[in-house]
């Protein structure tokens, strides 16, 4: 079959730097869409979608994020498999009727994240893994009908209802990318040197486990494309 193509909706300012890890990490034909600049597809002529992490909170009263929640609903509804990272777990969680909270303090570093080993999306993850985690929002309640399948103490770190699946953690980030990130937050500096300092080659090997989450991401994406063209088979030999 032909290669799979995927919208990316990025949600960043730092957008250059996000869509390089993705591009990075997802074998596919990504289409970017930079959301605060108000870009969204016209259609939902794609395979699935990425919703990126953020700056901004999807509490936030601005335009575009509300564009963009009006526009994943639809295309959700539409069937279109997603996967939200970090911004895009609590858009999606917001946009299927979970809340959304602030938290009162970062979630920043390399954490370790547990997961109930039923969930495809971490398939050939350790039940327990590391990943590297920067959010100061979390789901508090995840929407009607999903199932949470990630969680630590700081709360749940991925959940699924039908074709989305979500994760708060960043798989997609290197050592570059998590260090430039630290660095800019708005927090007590002893606390950023501390991220810094755990920011090793040790850690980033044992984060790079949960990078098999868009391999399975993709296959997950695929089965779900294989469905539909049986279905559309079956209905033209009607």
């Amino acid at each position: 079959m032909s290669e799979l193509r995927i919208a990316l909706l990025n949600a960043a300012r730092s957008a250059a730097e996000t869509r390089r890890n993705f591009e990075r990490e997802l074998d596919a034909e990504l289409v970017e869409f930079n959301c605060p600049d108000g870009e969204l597809p016209s259609s939902f002529a794609f395979d699935a979608c990425v919703v990126t992490g953020s700056e901004a909170s999807v509490y936030w009263d601005e335009p575009w994020i509300g564009r963009l929640k009006e526009w994943v609903g639809d295309a959700v509804s539409a069937g279109v498999p997603f996967l939200g990272v970090c911004y895009g777990h609590q858009l999606l969680a917001d946009v299927l009727g979970g809340q959304v909270e602030r938290m009162g303090e970062y979630e920043i570093g390399y954490r370790t994240i547990r997961h109930d080993g039923e969930n495809p999306l971490l398939d050939g993850v350790d039940e327990e893994f590391t990943a590297f985690t920067t959010h100061s929002d979390r789901v508090r309640r995840a929407p009607p009908g999903a199932r949470v399948f990630a969680h630590n103490d700081y709360g749940i770190h991925g959940f699924r209802k039908g074709r989305v699946l979500t994760v708060q953690f960043h798989p997609e980030y290197d050592m570059e990318m998590a260090r430039s990130v630290t660095k800019g937050k708005d927090i007590d500096q002893a606390k950023i040197d501390a991220v810094l300092a755990g920011i090793t080659e040790e850690n980033y090997r044992a984060a790079r486990e949960a990078k098999q989450l868009f391999d399975n991401f993709l296959a997950f994406v695929e089965r779900v494309r294989a469905d539909r063209a049986a279905v559309e088979s079956l209905s033209v030999d009607r």
